[in-house]
């Protein structure tokens, strides 16, 4: 391996993350009106969707490298009057198993929150008793979401406006430079 081949991974991940900074960052004014509106927000309440479809998924790329593929199903969707993201994520390995999640992105604050998980043996969703916003990261668990939120369903820190248009930016990956 060469050097410059040693430093590629760094600086594709140098990179990503600078895109991650950049994406979420406020300037000082933003910030102020951030911490006044945050103390004011109120989540709504958040029962899980009566059906999805794996059939209808628009994928998204998580990691090259990845053995998973990803989608959402595009008809879960939604902003609510709390300007929460909410969609259904569909995780299928190769052998076809698959790992479905109801979660929710606040653009404003960097968050997600997996509000359910279904139960293939069930079928139905299982709610955890206490679920909790987590910041987005380009590493761990919250990778698929945080490149959701910058592929597509933000525009810096707000709502990329309709779902509609969300799905039309998840085709063309506008934001993350990979």
């Amino acid at each position: 391996m060469t050097t410059s081949q040693s430093r590629l991974p760094t600086r594709k991940s140098a990179l990503a993350r600078a895109s991650l900074c950049a994406l979420f960052s406020l300037n000082a004014a933003g910030l102020a009106l951030a911490v006044d509106d945050e103390a004011a927000w109120q989540e709504m309440a958040t029962p899980a969707p009566k059906t999805f479809s794996v059939d209808r998924l628009q994928s998204f790329t998580v990691s090259p490298s990845s053995s998973l593929t990803y989608g959402i199903d595009p008809e879960t969707l939604t902003v609510g009057e709390d300007r929460v993201v909410r969609y259904v994520m569909v995780a299928r390995s190769s052998s076809g198993a698959l790992n479905v999640l109801y979660e929710g992105i606040r653009c404003q604050s960097a968050q997600v929150k997996t509000y359910a998980r279904w139960d293939n043996n069930r079928s139905a969703w299982n709610t955890p008793q206490k679920a909790e916003w987590k910041p987005l990261a380009l590493d761990g668990a919250t990778r698929p979401a945080t490149i959701l939120a910058m592929e597509g369903l933000c525009n810096g820190n707000a709502v990329n406006g309709t779902p509609r248009k969300m799905l039309a930016t998840l085709k063309t990956g506008r934001y993350l430079q990979r």
